[in-house]
């Protein structure tokens, strides 16, 4: 077989690029410890992520491409890939490999080890070595290791902690809580309102476009992790906001730049993910809360609702777009008081 170098014919390897989201980028670097090197790009979408001196048999190029065209994977995500392997990169080289070949599950611990000194949460080193178990998952498909080191890679215990959720008052205040004197107030109202009909993610809002909402038939088609589509409910309170939003607000903030999204901010671009999270963060204070609020905290909301309510937890995993319903087995242990109550309605010693 021919080796990495003779297959890739350079040392530079993409790893992913990053994209401005919202108005700010992903954390960068100055390049100083030789292996990242932001590099401008043209227009508003970013930098180029870069391992300039990677041995060509790591075949990081190819594996940035697997991400994105065989896998599918956002930009956002392929961006997170790169900087978790850049980090571990960085200390597969201080060990001398010159091959992915030449690292075994004693280099994987002792890159876990060192993750851990530098006082990196356990969710955190778990992401890092999920990115790392990609990889090597890839390489064997390329025939380019003979064997999968990461396959006893053992991971930190997390603590299962419980996503917060609001209460269906707490939720109807924050959905109220928009000036309704403001100039963007139905805009405002219909983010929220889509957020909380529907349970899409911050991304799948901002990158909802016009032609993907059926306001006849009330459901919306979004693009979910790895670009996959799925269709989602509007409901009724939404549905009339959306529509008076896009009947009475849209046309007067589309300045033709708008590139077909439905939601716009005030100069007529898509609006951001920074923005929305302002939106649901004034209209948390506007209700009085007390607590963090963000997008996802509507989305955790939508769903223990949806499972209160009685919803089959299929059903809820289709609606939030979950490739394994282990990740929607969360909402079965939210609310401790409901759960009393099923309990004691249902259990035959009661």
């Amino acid at each position: 077989m021919p080796s990495g170098r003779e297959r890739s014919g350079s040392r530079n390897a993409t790893l992913g690029t990053q994209s401005r989201v919202d108005g700010c980028g992903c954390p960068g670097c100055d390049g100083s410890s030789g292996l990242v090197v932001p590099i401008a790009s043209p227009g508003l979408r970013g930098v180029k992520t870069v391992i300039p001196d990677a041995p060509s048999a790591f075949l990081f190029e190819q594996f940035h491409d697997y991400l994105t065209f065989e896998r599918g994977l956002s930009e956002q995500t392929v961006v997170s890939y790169g900087r978790d392997l850049r980090r571990w990169f960085s200390f597969v080289e201080e060990t001398g490999a010159t091959s992915p070949g030449e690292v075994d599950i004693g280099t994987l611990r002792k890159w876990t080890y060192s993750l851990k000194e530098k006082g990196m949460a356990p969710r955190s080193i778990r992401r890092a070595q999920s990115a790392v178990r990609t990889y090597f998952r890839f390489l064997s498909m390329e025939g380019a290791v003979e064997a999968d080191p990461t396959d006893r890679l053992e991971s930190p215990q997390v603590d299962k902690s419980l996503p917060d959720v609001l209460s269906q008052l707490e939720m109807e205040q924050v959905l109220e809580s928009p000036d309704s004197t403001h100039r963007l107030y139905w805009r405002d109202r219909a983010i929220l309102e889509f957020l909380y009909a529907t349970g899409v993610r911050v991304s799948e809002l901002v990158g909802l476009r016009i032609t993907s909402v059926d306001l006849e038939e009330g459901f919306a088609k979004v693009f979910g992790k790895g670009s996959k589509e799925r269709l989602v409910p509007v409901g009724g309170p939404a549905l009339r906001t959306l529509k008076r939003y896009l009947r009475d607000l849209r046309p007067e903030l589309d300045q033709g730049n708008g590139e077909g999204r439905v939601f716009l901010n005030a100069r007529g671009s898509p609006i951001r993910r920074k923005s929305v999270w302002a939106i649901v963060k004034s209209a948390a204070i506007r209700a009085g809360m007390d607590k963090a609020i963000s997008p996802h905290t509507i989305r955790h909301t939508f769903a223990t609702h949806l499972v209160e309510g009685g919803a089959d937890l299929a059903a809820v995993q289709e609606l939030l777009g979950h490739a394994d319903i282990s990740t929607t087995q969360i909402y079965t242990h939210l609310d401790r008081a409901y759960l009393r109550e099923v309990h004691q309605k249902y259990h035959p010693r009661q």
